[in-house]
């Protein structure tokens, strides 16, 4: 395969990675999702992110048929990369995609549940060990050898239950080999590093102390000359103090010294690059030598290392994956083969995530088996709801939250409900409200929410106030179109509006559910239940705002004017919800 084969490598990153790395190793990098090797080429970390979704997303990434479930989507994988254990767990969770069926995602939520229920079950000193370990991973920028000494400290850790029992299989001899093989032939580039031979760190400390006198010989010659009664004299001064300085054998300087010299001074320089030389080659010697152990201590430990490194990369990855659910309260969805969207109990992780207050919601389209309080049960069998309600009444972050949940379970994630069903589709449409009537807007959004519905497969529409981007009137029979087609076509929708009246009759399979304002709070913040009540419409109730903005007036020509709107919308509304709310002037 060629580089430019793969999605988002052109010409100019072609080139960038094949100077770089190499064709093949790029292609290596490209094939196991290796976002650092890229970066480190020069790909801005973002690109690479992308090219390696679709390398190995492949045509799952379809999935995300709009702009706004892309952003959720990414959003998502933002909010878990934040419990990446590791770098390079980081880089898993950012390409992680949606699979392509479900029992992939099945496979992955066992493995993810599994290492959530092991993480679960630690005492804190067990967690703060583990998390020291993979630190001290991190702390080497990954590799071979981060790998092998995470795998010993794990194992000093002494957790050895669920998800981390490999661990405890390691032979720690042979890691612990391995981890000096490698830091002598990996940590020092082209050299052998310090620390893998005592005699190989001593001639190179000598050969330094060497090299720092040649660069001063006159000051050697000053050192030894004072007290120095001719030639052997000299000879015998200069052998100790160059011994004393560089701990040097006495006898290797003196053979180093030349037969002849032209004089003390050329007799001083001509030692000094002799010894210099010959301290360089028995560095070489040496280095060469214990090359060749480390080598082969290397090969022999080769499957112990790459056990380690398996282990480590995939105990990170899943840790990172378990915190994120533990953190949400996440549980396995249910996948079934007829088409629903069900949730029982669901959170907005978005609205957790930045501490907000969320109330759990329970819905559904579709026909589903959710077990929930008769109060609260969505009715079964519609496949498209049509939602309205008060302003601000949490409408589009149900949206949301159903977009975030399919994404969610696709990917083989838990899911933030207390119960959930669902289909697998082919397309989640999600569109937000973006108020223009401008007809390019118009044009673009039923390029971009027609053609995933009208396309064989499955898809669940989640479509908020289309109104919002042409007149009323149009938009009500636009709207209306677009309910008949995603009944007819056997897709999964949700529908926002405030245009619930100029719909009826709705198709079959469709219904109105409704969010309502309960009134105003002794703050005079909007009170509203954000669980919708089915098959009823909801109402916008503006004379809560308006008595807001009654109560909140700041002169008598502004209070007049609202009052004005009060007559309105019903001035004795206005009165009640003021009074409910305990205001007085």
């Amino acid at each position: 395969m060629r580089l430019e084969d793969y999605w988002g490598i052109g010409p100019k990153t072609r080139d960038l990675l094949a100077a770089e790395l190499g064709v093949d190793a790029a292609i290596e990098a490209v094939e196991t999702g290796d976002v650092r090797t890229l970066v480190d080429a020069g790909i801005p970390r973002g690109r690479a992110t992308r090219i390696l979704r679709h390398a190995h997303g492949g045509e799952a990434m379809d999935l995300l048929a709009t702009r706004d479930a892309r952003n959720v989507y990414k959003d998502l994988l933002g909010i878990v990369g934040d419990y990446a254990v590791t770098e390079s767990a980081g880089d898993r969770i950012r390409i992680l995609t949606p699979l392509d069926s479900a029992d992939a995602m099945r496979a992955r939520l066992d493995s993810v549940l599994e290492a959530r229920d092991t993480w679960a079950g630690l005492d804190e000193a067990s967690r703060s060990a583990v998390m020291d370990a993979f630190d001290a991973y991190e702390s080497v920028a990954g590799g071979r050898i981060s790998a092998v000494r995470t795998a010993l400290a794990l194992q000093e850790t002494g957790v050895d239950e669920g998800i981390f029992a490999p661990v405890s299989d390691f032979d720690a001899g042979a890691l612990e080999d391995a981890e000096a093989a490698l830091a002598g032939l990996e940590s020092g580039g082209d050299r052998v590093g310090e620390g893998a031979d005592d005699r190989l760190d001593e001639l190179r400390t000598q050969l330094a102390s060497v090299e720092d006198l040649s660069a001063t010989p006159g000051d050697v010659l000053e050192a030894v000359r004072s007290g120095a009664r001719g030639t052997d004299e000299l000879r015998d001064s200069f052998a100790r103090h160059v011994a004393g300085e560089t701990a040097v054998d006495i006898g290797r300087v003196r053979e180093a010294m030349p037969g002849e010299a032209a004089d003390a001074s050329a007799f001083v320089g001509e030692t000094l690059r002799a010894l210099a030389d010959d301290l360089r080659t028995a560095v070489e010697e040496r280095e060469q030598d214990v090359s060749e152990r480390l080598a082969g201590v290397l090969e022999e430990a080769e499957p112990e290392i790459d056990a380690a490194v398996e282990t480590v990369d995939n105990l990170a990855f899943a840790l990172s994956l378990a915190r994120f659910a533990l953190a949400f309260d996440l549980t396995r969805p249910r996948f079934v083969d007829h088409q629903v969207a069900g949730v029982v109990e669901a959170r907005n992780v978005f609205l957790e995530d930045a501490g907000d207050s969320v109330q759990p919601i329970t819905y559904a389209v579709g026909e589903h088996d959710l077990t929930v309080a008769s109060a609260t049960a969505p009715p079964s069998g519609d496949r498209v709801a049509v939602l309205t309600g008060a302003n601000s009444g949490g409408k589009t972050t149900l949206l949301e939250t159903l977009c975030q949940v399919q994404l969610l379970a696709q990917m083989g994630l838990p899911v933030p409900a207390d119960d959930a069903e669902v289909s697998v589709v082919d397309t989640i449409v999600f569109h937000r409200r973006h108020a223009s009537f401008n007809a390019g807007v118009l044009e673009s959004t039923l390029r971009s929410v027609v053609p995933p519905v009208t396309d064989e497969g499955r898809a669940l529409m989640l479509v908020d106030e289309f109104e919002a981007i042409t007149e009323p009137g149009s938009a009500a029979d636009l709207l209306h179109g677009l309910v008949s087609l995603t009944v007819d076509k056997g897709a999964l929708g949700v529908f926002v509006t405030h245009l619930a009246d100029d719909l009826e009759p709705l198709p079959e399979q469709a219904r109105t559910d409704g969010i309502f304002a309960e009134g105003l709070t002794t703050d005079l913040e909007l009170e509203v239940d954000y669980q919708p009540r089915f098959e009823t419409v909801g109402r916008s109730t503006p004379e809560f705002i308006v008595s807001r903005l009654v109560a909140n007036a700041g002169d008598h020509a502004e209070r007049a004017g609202y009052e004005t709107l009060a007559e309105a919308v019903g001035e004795s509304a206005v009165q009640r919800t003021l009074a409910d709310a305990r205001w007085t002037e």
